[in-house]
């Protein structure tokens, strides 16, 4: 199974920006933090914005939320489905997260890898730690919650989660953000506040872009 990439994210996509007399290679920049954090919308907005990256889209077995668009916000897949991506390894990586299964599809990612583009992967703290021993050279960002009432609000909001599964998660968020050391970079996430995220984010790739000793990512 493959997946189309949209024509907007194709049209959207760029060469990356040369740096001196080179140009500088593709970053894959892997986003992550506790559930809740906000990575959904911190990624629509740099959607919104036309920032120029190719956006990997994660597949999940998850039930779609309202407002979700298959092969935008996830590829939704049933059980079989997704079973059979990992018996053909079509994955970069995967994980069983809350009862449900999450995963990167590995051609997303040499797609726009491929093309020169920067490469933005949305998954959670689980997944990023798998990316970064596998790829050491790609660019770990943490979305860091303000404070542990401010997830909970967030989770409370969303409405999609039993009583039992809002614990779980705010138990898991604190082991979760014990892992920093394991990322490059972190952000203070306020649901207020996306734009200054986004631009956070621009100052890492920039910051990235000017390395005397670039990274390059070889799947």
């Amino acid at each position: 199974m493959r997946w189309e990439v949209s024509k907007r994210d194709s049209e959207s996509s760029h060469r990356a920006k040369p740096r001196g007399d080179r140009e500088s290679p593709p970053l894959l920049i892997v986003l992550s933090g506790p559930s809740g954090v906000g990575k959904d919308a911190v990624l629509a907005r740099m959607r919104k914005s036309d920032r120029p990256f190719h956006y990997v889209v994660t597949a999940t077995t998850r039930p779609r939320r309202a407002r979700e668009k298959n092969g935008v916000d996830y590829h939704f897949l049933s059980r079989e489905e997704f079973q059979q991506m990992i018996d053909k390894r079509q994955f970069l990586e995967w994980a069983n997260v809350y009862g449900n299964y999450y995963g990167v599809p590995r051609d997303e990612v040499s797609s726009g890898l491929s093309k020169g583009t920067d490469t933005m992967v949305r998954v959670d703290v689980q997944g990023a730690a798998t990316i970064k021993r596998m790829l050491p050279q790609a660019v770990c960002v943490f979305l860091m919650p303000p404070s542990t009432q401010a997830l909970e609000k967030r989770l409370n909001r969303r409405r999609s989660e039993s009583s039992e599964d809002l614990a779980l998660r705010l138990a898991t968020a604190g082991e979760e953000i014990r892992t920093l050391p394991l990322f490059d970079y972190v952000i203070t996430s306020h649901q207020n506040k996306l734009d200054e995220v986004v631009s956070q984010i621009d100052a890492i790739v920039v910051a990235e872009k000017c390395r005397v000793r670039p990274r390059i990512v070889e799947l």
